[in-house]
């Protein structure tokens, strides 16, 4: 064994207590935080470490007027309020970097030319990123807001015009307000939905 059980109040303020947020408390989140939450994040692992995930961490009021007609009316007023929003975004040419992230074998020719599995990689291992990086924001004291109501399209012309990224989904992020939340929806039992064979 490599490590040990997280401590009660961890797992607490990671999973069990932790909950999505829609409002946002007037605090902000330094560059620093941020910085953190992404170099805890990078270590979850990917297939191949193709690591393709691409943040843009939207913060300033300019900015976030640029992501406003993107936003589904439901999650224009929580983004606006929210601290930062990261667009949680993946790199189409992830294959370009797999001679430097995973020198062992010529990764990159698996990739050059297959569309469907460049994509396939891309959403599967950015998605898998994104989870880690909300496990990430919780731990180091971040509340989040991930959500998927937006129009890809509008968003990827006015943020990633010219590149191979293409977003994935957003997350707020900031300090909730936790006199706000409704109460927690139910989830699966264990033997709901697992099986162990």
């Amino acid at each position: 064994m490599t490590g040990g059980i997280l401590t009660e109040q961890a797992v607490k303020q990671i999973f069990t207590e932790a909950r999505t947020h829609s409002n946002w408390l007037n605090e902000p989140v330094s560059d620093d935080l941020l910085k953190r939450v992404y170099d805890m994040a990078k270590f979850g692992p990917t297939s191949a470490n193709c690591s393709p995930l691409r943040i843009v961490f939207v913060k300033t009021k300019a900015a976030k007027e640029r992501l406003k007609p993107a936003l589904m009316e439901g999650n224009v007023a929580k983004t606006m309020a929210a601290p930062v929003t990261a667009i949680l975004a993946f790199d189409m040419k992830f294959y370009d970097h797999m001679p430097m992230l995973f020198p062992q074998t010529d990764a990159k020719s698996w990739f050059v030319g297959n569309d469907p599995l460049i994509f396939e990689t891309a959403l599967r291992n950015s998605s898998l990123q994104g989870a880690y990086f909300i496990i990430a924001a919780r731990a180091c004291g971040l509340d989040c807001g991930p959500m998927s109501g937006f129009d890809k399209g509008k968003l990827d012309q006015e943020f990633f015009k010219g590149t191979s990224f293409r977003a994935n989904f957003l997350c707020n992020l900031g300090y909730g307000d936790k006199n706000k939340l409704h109460p927690r929806n139910p989830r699966f039992k264990f033997e709901d939905i697992c099986q162990i064979v």
